[in-house]
């Protein structure tokens, strides 16, 4: 039903002229190690974790920021962090499906709006450029910080000593290594989309990098406007058809913004592309 788009953007893939969004949703089959649940990465699931397993009130519900926000306001902000790090650095989880493929394929450029590290793991054994988002700093204009592993470890290094030859892994939310930065409450999305929109949150090798790119958005709701305002300044100067909105039952909200931005919607999810893409395989 669907092999001829997702030929399409497997080719597109291959040749680094499409490049990889990552949601919550590509970590579907990633679980405990310890007990088999699920790892919390979606809005609610991430709420349920930081709050022992209960829902918070329905305004609180809506979205994974705004819950944060009020933890970090009773908390403070310290709390988050902590919460984060035990999630995604302190618990082990299995292997995503996605991840073991994506480390087959090793494309030059991946977004993943996750805050765990299976990406990270995935590019373990090549050298990379890892580009980590920040929020509410004052000693620099800049929301990111700019990593280099050489195969062993990461060390930060400044936008002029990138490796333009090394594939680039951006964690625009965050992760808890080579150090913990995230983002995660609603004062940390909007100084960090305000920036991104400034321009200051994109390192400037970036912004030519990803000229005329198309874009896989890959288990990624778009009912939110957190995700759908970092998303949309993420791609920006991108291919005039941005690329592919996989999404299985969406929503009106999601079609009518997917269509108004450009991409073109299939419905089909994760394990659909997955069993395409690994059946295809060269």
């Amino acid at each position: 039903m669907f092999s001829a788009v997702f030929s399409e953007i497997l080719t597109g893939l291959h040749n680094n002229e499409v490049v990889p969004y990552l949601g919550a949703g590509v970590l579907f089959d990633s679980k405990s190690k310890l007990n088999g649940s699920p790892m919390p990465a979606d809005s609610d699931s991430l709420i349920l974790a930081m709050n022992g397993g209960k829902p918070m009130a329905a305004k609180l519900m809506y979205e994974f920021p705004r819950a944060a926000m009020n933890q970090e306001l009773k908390r403070g902000r310290n709390f988050l962090t902590q919460f984060l790090d035990k999630t995604y650095k302190e618990s082990k989880w299995s292997r995503a499906a996605m991840h073991d493929w994506l480390a087959s394929v090793q494309p030059n450029y991946v977004i993943d709006i996750n805050r765990d590290t299976q990406l990270q793991e995935s590019y373990a054994n090549k050298k990379h450029t890892l580009i980590v988002g920040l929020a509410r700093i004052s000693a620099t204009p800049f929301r990111f910080k700019i990593y280099h592993y050489d195969g062993e470890k990461y060390a930060e290094i400044e936008q002029t000593a990138v490796d333009k030859s090394s594939p680039v892994l951006f964690k625009p939310m965050g992760t808890p290594l080579p150090e913990s930065n995230y983002i995660a409450s609603d004062a940390d999305y909007v100084d960090y989309i305000t920036e991104l929109m400034g321009g200051f949150a994109i390192p400037d090798f970036l912004k030519e990098y990803r000229k005329g790119k198309k874009y896989l958005l890959i288990g990624l709701p778009l009912c939110r406007d957190s995700e759908r305002m970092v998303m949309s300044d993420i791609v920006y100067s991108a291919n005039e058809a941005k690329g592919w909105f996989l999404r299985k039952n969406p929503t009106p909200k999601e079609i009518r913004y997917s269509k108004k931005m450009g991409f073109e919607l299939i419905e089909a999810d994760c394990q659909d592309f997955l069993e395409f893409a690994k059946a295809n395989q060269n």
